[in-house]
């Protein structure tokens, strides 16, 4: 998995639709940028003195490599994305910028592959925990604290985690039901992605603690194959292996 972080300030979902909406319908970057940064402009602080970034403008910077302007590679997948967002019903619109998110900051996914397996072992996560592990990954670094912090803040305003009468330790919230195929199947291509690989076995992407905010059926090897960036090989008789196409 990929270590950079980027992911550095709390985005709101709202803010994560309003993006979307915007280029579904078909402004251009520049309008984007320029329609959340009158969206923003109560919500977060601007950069006094050059070159220093403030909030405002890193917030937006996130928004528009996710939604708008994602890495060339992932066009087709954003693609899709965008026409899922639009066909699956409100309360799985989050699945969709899940996965988005998790596709082009791989450091979200990271912080939340932790969490999802310390809730499985314990019920209950401790930032200290998520802190502790993210830095032995990845070189304990303010960054990485810092940003962690913030991705798992971003979990509670999302509604994944629920604060708990103790300080800095979560539960899981409600865990959502994924029963379109497309969505799933386009779940586990967000979660190979995030992992940097080609080649994964498919009931590992499938049950992957990234996701652990949702649990994903009907997922079978033609639904993973229907987009045409992936395929699914069989290995040693009963092991899929979901397949992707090398993205330059």
């Amino acid at each position: 998995m990929k270590a950079q972080v980027g992911f550095s300030q709390r985005i709101r979902l709202e803010w994560l639709d309003y993006t979307a909406q915007l280029v579904i319908e078909g402004h251009s970057r520049k309008e984007i940028k320029a329609r959340l940064e009158e969206l923003l402009k109560k919500h977060l602080s601007v950069g006094r003195d050059f070159p220093t970034i403030g909030n405002r403008e890193k917030a937006i910077v996130i928004l528009l490599k996710i939604w708008s302007s994602p890495p060339e590679s992932l066009v087709e997948f954003r693609n899709d994305g965008l026409k899922l967002l639009q066909a699956v019903s409100p309360e799985l619109r989050l699945a969709v910028h899940w996965g988005m998110t998790m596709a082009v900051y791989p450091f979200v996914a990271a912080v939340a592959e932790i969490v999802g397996r310390l809730l499985l072992l314990q019920g209950s996560v401790a930032r200290a925990q998520v802190l502790r592990r993210l830095c032995e990954q990845l070189g304990e670094r303010e960054t990485v604290t810092r940003a962690a912090q913030r991705v798992i803040r971003c979990f509670v305003d999302w509604g994944v985690l629920q604060d708990t009468p103790r300080k800095g330790v979560y539960q899981s919230g409600p865990v959502r039901e994924i029963e379109d195929e497309r969505l799933a199947a386009w779940l586990v291509e967000a979660t190979l992605i995030a992992r940097g690989v080609t080649l994964y076995p498919l009931d590992q992407l499938v049950a992957s603690p990234a996701l652990f905010p949702f649990r994903l059926r009907n997922i079978t090897p033609w639904a993973i194959e229907e987009n045409g960036r992936l395929t699914v090989q069989r290995q040693g008789g009963d092991k899929d292996m979901v397949v992707a196409e090398r993205r330059r």
